[in-house]
């Protein structure tokens, strides 16, 4: 119980504050870098609208690429969605962010959320696997990569195993009769908000400024993406 504590406690409000850091530090040091001036004349104004339609668009693979795309392509946007469904669709999961913040939004049904959990936990062993197999990938492939994946894979490792885990009659579903697996997994998710900011899976929040300032540029010299 101790460590059960010491997980929903200290650990978590580091972790928190690590990452609101972290981001903060990313973001800022992207904008203090020096932009060329841009001298020629805007064709459009409309910044905004430009940098959303790049940010949207490309979530979607290029008309003209669809019909070669790779597994690895494909296998990509399976991991990211089950990934989506799992942090955002899962009750318990609202419920935590609703402790912290007051936030709720509906979950989706359970049977929904333990299919994207299965499908997810396959779908991050074939990115192991093609990376591990395919000569380029695991030439360029670095620790941040491996390590990356397995930030991501432990959390959802533990979290399968915290499913049946069995509570206390009476008590709140925050009490389970054995709290190791529920701290372990909490203590694995503190990981992955540690590293977020840090490594490569920082692209999950710098790839709406990246995508939108490609977007704003491009709006601004009239080039639709």
């Amino acid at each position: 119980m101790e460590l059960l504590i010491f997980a929903r406690g200290p650990a978590l409000w580091t972790s928190v504050l690590v990452l609101v850091a972290g981001t903060v530090w990313r973001v800022w040091g992207i904008f203090r870098r020096p932009a060329k001036a841009d001298l020629s004349e805007p064709r459009s104004t409309r910044f905004a609208a430009g940098a959303w339609r790049m940010i949207l668009w490309r979530m979607i693979p290029k008309r003209e690429f669809r019909s070669s795309a790779t597994l690895a392509t494909s296998n990509a946007y399976l991991y990211h969605i089950g990934l989506a469904v799992i942090v955002f669709g899962y009750l318990p999961h609202i419920a935590f962010v609703e402790r912290l913040s007051g936030l709720f939004w509906p979950p989706l049904p359970a049977a929904i959320v333990y299919f994207a959990m299965a499908v997810t936990f396959v779908s991050l062993l074939i990115a192991l696997m093609y990376r591990l197999t395919d000569p380029v990938l695991r030439l360029i492939s670095s620790f941040d990569d491996y390590f990356s994946w397995f930030i991501v894979f432990l959390p959802l490792a533990t979290g399968m195993a915290v499913l049946n885990e069995p509570f206390a009659p009476g008590a709140a579903p925050s009490e389970p009769l054995d709290p190791l697996p529920l701290a372990l997994h909490l203590l694995s998710v503190e990981l992955l908000v540690v590293w977020l900011p840090f490594g490569k899976l920082a692209h999950s929040f710098l790839v709406f400024i990246s995508r939108g300032m490609t977007g704003a540029a491009f709006a601004r010299r009239g080039i639709r993406p």
